[in-house]
């Protein structure tokens, strides 16, 4: 997820949570391939054999229209190391739609077709290619037709996000509309939106019929969601302490702009608030806060 999932969160998420692989924020292709760069910025893994140092698979996102340059850059990527390619047909950014990007795609499905197959012919059939969608763009019209794009042309599996692009993140998500995709395909679907707690993972599960699921801001709000559900257990099993170490090691990683990465640590205190009360007693403490270096005091005070 755009300006949530970054690398530094991958890199935190991983060492609590229980993951099979992670996905890096799309990456836009317009009409040219990528410098290498712009690869290494949104996926410093590509330098650790593709792997966050938890040792967790990170898959690439691409996100474009144009067929012969998301083939082109899905190449480079994987010449640089991407052990896979997820392509982005999900985002509900009006700016993203309005260069028909995204999720408003879902309306033509042939042309959704079109981009994975490109795609997938251009890579190494060993590299994995998928695709993330939602259950359609202003309606559901078109839902089984994109599912059916997404297999036929190669996909080796699917998540959907079981809302459409004019449903946003307004719960609920509408688990059940994702079994008849279940049912009318035979790669694997993979069931993602509103799952913030164990109870919520058992519920998509018996409404979607599906086996596998994506969780993301979930796992932002709850870092060990993961190996909960993969232990049913309906409480946090790491402890707020425990927290504060990851918390810190955030704060430690690279950053461009210390004033973005005081903004990005924010965002995540408030989500976390959802869960664990001393995340709301911690925000009261920092929101006024500009340098991270006063953020890193509070912290280690609160953890003595």
């Amino acid at each position: 997820m755009e300006g949530l999932t970054d690398p530094i969160m991958r890199d935190v998420l991983t060492h609590v949570g229980s993951f099979d692989w992670c996905v890096t924020e799309f990456i836009r292709v317009t009409d040219a391939v990528l410098p290498d760069h712009v690869y290494h910025n949104y996926c410093p893994e590509l330098l650790n054999d593709g792997k966050t140092t938890a040792g967790i698979p990170v898959h690439l996102q691409l996100l474009g229209n144009n067929p012969e340059m998301l083939a082109a850059n899905a190449v480079r990527a994987v010449e640089l190391g991407a052990p896979a390619i997820d392509m982005n047909f999900g985002c509900p950014a009006k700016t993203v739609n309005r260069h028909r990007g995204g999720s408003v795609l879902l309306d033509e499905p042939e042309v959704v077709h079109q981009l994975i197959k490109a795609v997938r012919d251009a890579v190494p059939s060993h590299i994995p290619v998928s695709a993330k969608m939602r259950l359609g763009y202003m309606d559901r019209n078109f839902t089984l037709e994109n599912a059916h794009a997404i297999q036929d042309a190669g996909a080796a599996w699917v998540t959907v996000h079981a809302r459409t692009k004019a449903e946003g993140y307004t719960p609920p998500a509408f688990w059940d509309q994702l079994q008849p995709i279940r049912e009318a395909l035979n790669i694997n679907v993979i069931a993602n939106g509103e799952i913030w707690t164990n109870a919520d993972a058992k519920q998509c599960r018996l409404e979607s019929g599906c086996d596998d699921l994506m969780i993301g801001r979930g796992a932002v709000t709850t870092p060990d969601l993961t190996q909960c559900i993969r232990q049913n257990i309906d409480e946090p099993l790491i402890t707020w302490d425990e927290l504060l170490v990851l918390q810190v090691r955030f704060l430690s990683g690279p950053y461009k702009k210390e004033i973005n990465m005081v903004g990005r640590y924010k965002q995540w205190v408030g989500m976390m608030s959802k869960h664990y009360p001393e995340a709301k007693a911690l925000w009261d403490e920092i929101k006024r806060l500009k340098r991270l270096d006063e953020i890193i005091e509070k912290l280690k005070f609160q953890s003595k």
